[in-house]
């Protein structure tokens, strides 16, 4: 995204547009006074840094210190970075519609793209008062853990959790998404390459003329990418992003329970208290799902825990990692129901 210009390449977004807006229904967050928020950063990076060592124990997966940087920001530094995310999925669709009717000029681009900006900072500001951390893997050259403070205060608060607990436990998911991204050198070239494919898939004839409004549809839940999918080919890629979406979360759940008893004393209490006020999953995977389409699968991504605490019962910690030794051990989205066909495929 263009940190100079009002919209993407195309002008079907106006992606600064949706950050102003979603800045401002984001808002600043809880009060907290200079002191306490430069002890809160302060503690933020220091867990961040704690955590990966404490995820490397359990897994096993070695990822570099530092690898990609950590970065703890407030709620618009939160929806700047989102808005950069998801202008790398929606350009590309753009330009396939610039392909069929050429890109759009004079005032329909202004206020077509203004509309849709607009869409996309309602999203971004809702979420943005929420999320509390996610790696972002889209950004350059090895992407970024984003741990937002004043949302981590705000929930740490509202749960009545012991501050400096809660803030550990919050680094230790986020983390091991890092670790995930960082410590397997392929799975962020893979995931691009899997969005892209699913993209590309999508034939210039079969994109609607009014794509913008489409956008906006899509980002209000109301419709998905798969509404202009129909293909084998791409119904393929749409169940290999959503075994290794469910594998990632399932597997950050899986080391948060893991090793949060050994270090959090309080863990068993936020995690009953979570799970009350817990709205599914990664906030970068909600606008994932919710732009390709993957709502309705949910229930897979509950279900990758399940997979990867029953092949760790099966084969251990060892035996599990072989899923992170290339794209081709990745299980897809029947054997996140069923790990034992992994186990037999993978490890034999």
């Amino acid at each position: 995204m263009s940190s100079s210009g009002s919209t993407g390449p195309t002008g079907m977004v106006d992606w600064e547009t949706a950050v102003s807006i979603g800045s401002r229904i984001a808002g600043d967050g809880p009060a907290v006074g200079a002191a306490e928020a430069r002890d809160v950063v302060a503690e933020l990076r220091e867990g961040a840094d704690r955590s990966t060592a404490l995820v490397r124990e359990f897994t096993g997966l070695h990822a570099a210190e530092r690898t990609a940087p950590v970065l703890v920001v407030d709620r618009p530094g939160w929806v700047r970075a989102n808005a950069e995310a998801f202008s790398t999925i929606i350009e590309p669709l753009a330009a396939k519609l610039s392909e069929k009717k050429g890109p759009p000029t004079g005032l329909s681009k202004t206020v077509g793209s203004k509309i849709t900006g607009a869409e996309v900072g309602f999203l971004l500001g809702f979420l943005g008062g929420k999320v509390l951390g996610q790696f972002d893997p889209f950004a350059e050259p090895a992407g970024r853990l984003l741990l937002v403070a004043p949302n981590i205060v705000h929930v740490e608060r509202e749960l009545e959790a012991d501050p400096h607990d809660f803030r550990l436990w919050v680094c230790l998911h986020e983390e091991t998404h890092r670790v995930q991204f960082t410590a397997v050198p392929w799975m962020r070239d893979h995931l691009f390459a899997e969005i892209g494919r699913l993209i590309d898939a999508v034939k210039p004839d079969a994109i609607p003329d009014d794509l913008g409004r489409r956008i906006s549809e899509m980002v209000r839940g109301e419709g998905s990418l798969l509404d202009l999918m129909s293909t084998p080919e791409q119904k393929e890629v749409v169940d290999r992003l959503t075994g290794v979406m469910s594998l990632l979360e399932g597997h950050a759940d899986v080391v948060m329970d893991g090793v949060g008893p050994t270090v959090i004393p309080s863990v068993k209490q936020i995690r009953k208290r979570f799970n009350e006020r817990r709205k599914g999953v990664g906030v970068l995977d909600k606008m994932l799902r919710r732009l390709l389409g993957l709502d309705q699968k949910m229930a897979q991504y509950r279900d990758g825990a399940g997979f990867v605490r029953a092949v760790v019962d099966k084969a251990g910690m060892d035996g599990f990692n072989a899923v992170w030794e290339r794209p081709e051990h990745l299980p897809t989205k029947t054997e996140i129901h069923d790990p034992a066909v992994w186990v037999t495929r993978v490890l034999g």
